[in-house]
């Protein structure tokens, strides 16, 4: 299979490394698309499941002779058939991502280019929703479609490295609408700062309740999680571009800092009592060795 030689989003040494990687799924996959997953699903692969009573009109060939030699009965052999595991990526477009150095945008852009190669490479089933959707994602999203194998992972790299920011959106309305749409179990990846006035928790929720293994990662840059500025400011909300002048000194930090650290609590309770994954990426983290140490730690792939 060929690669692009170069890739702003992925170097050649770790797109070779991921593609050795394969995603780890709690639950079981019940696409009715074949692939690499173990499925309820009973089939004709090499991985046998169980035992069952045999009737009249099953194949022979799957008789268990042993079985029968030992308890005079026959049994027939199950098998457990291989089917693809569904993975739904989203990823935060609007424009509170647009900040910092690099961008937070550009950082979700690089994880999300490791997971879709991670999925494309074990042959599952990858749908890349960007939102808020302006003209240029929807003729991306209508291009892309629904992504399988390793002779996709060009097209995703490309696609991915022309993604612009577009306006505002509601993560929950995003989130909703998708689950009301999907009618297969798989696994949930929200790439986000989580900066929504409207909340998340619907969003989420709504793909809990499919029965899905939902992954939320939350992006935020070290200005953020450390603010360094002082002294007298405008400072403009980049949603709505409403703005708001501000004295910030040693007290107002402190109450930022505080508010923020609440902020994180609530989010990090909220996924655990939903069982759902929270991930804090700060943007100078060093994507390459958090990729292949850390998620293999948080038991996301092997």
């Amino acid at each position: 299979m060929s690669h692009p030689k170069t890739s702003s989003l992925i170097s050649p040494s770790l797109l070779r490394r991921l593609e050795q990687l394969s995603f780890l799924c709690r639950k079981r996959a019940r696409s009715s698309h074949k692939g690499e997953r173990k499925s309820h699903a009973r089939g004709q692969s090499v991985e046998f499941a169980d035992h069952r009573n045999y009737v009249p009109g099953d194949d022979l060939r799957y008789l268990d002779w042993n079985l029968f030699g030992r308890l005079d009965r026959l049994f027939l052999k199950t098998y457990e058939e291989e089917r693809e595991l569904p993975l739904h990526l989203f990823l935060d477009g609007s424009r509170s991502m647009d900040f910092g150095e690099p961008s937070k945008f550009r950082v979700a852009q690089k994880i999300a280019a490791a997971m879709g190669v991670v999925a494309l490479s074990g042959y599952d089933r990858l749908l890349l929703n960007v939102f808020p959707e302006n003209q240029e994602s929807a003729l991306h999203r209508h291009a892309l479609g629904q992504l399988r194998g390793k002779s996709s992972i060009p097209t995703l790299l490309e696609h991915l490295s022309h993604l612009t920011i577009g306006e505002g959106s509601s993560l929950n309305q995003v989130l909703q609408q998708e689950a009301q749409r999907c009618k297969t179990q798989g696994t949930v990846i929200i790439l986000s700062d989580f900066m929504d006035a409207r909340g998340y928790e619907k969003g989420l929720k709504a793909w809990c309740g499919k029965g899905m293994e939902v992954h939320a990662f939350m992006i935020l840059s070290p200005e953020e999680l450390e603010p360094t500025l002082r002294g007298d400011l405008r400072l403009v909300d980049c949603e709505d571009g409403t703005s708001r002048e501000v004295t910030f000194g040693r007290h107002r930090l402190k109450a930022y800092k505080a508010t923020l650290q609440r902020y994180l609590e609530q989010i990090t309770s909220f996924c655990q009592r939903h069982g759902i994954g929270f991930h804090l990426v700060p943007t100078n983290t060093d994507l390459e060795s958090w990729l292949m140490a850390d998620l293999r730690k948080a038991m996301l792939w092997q």
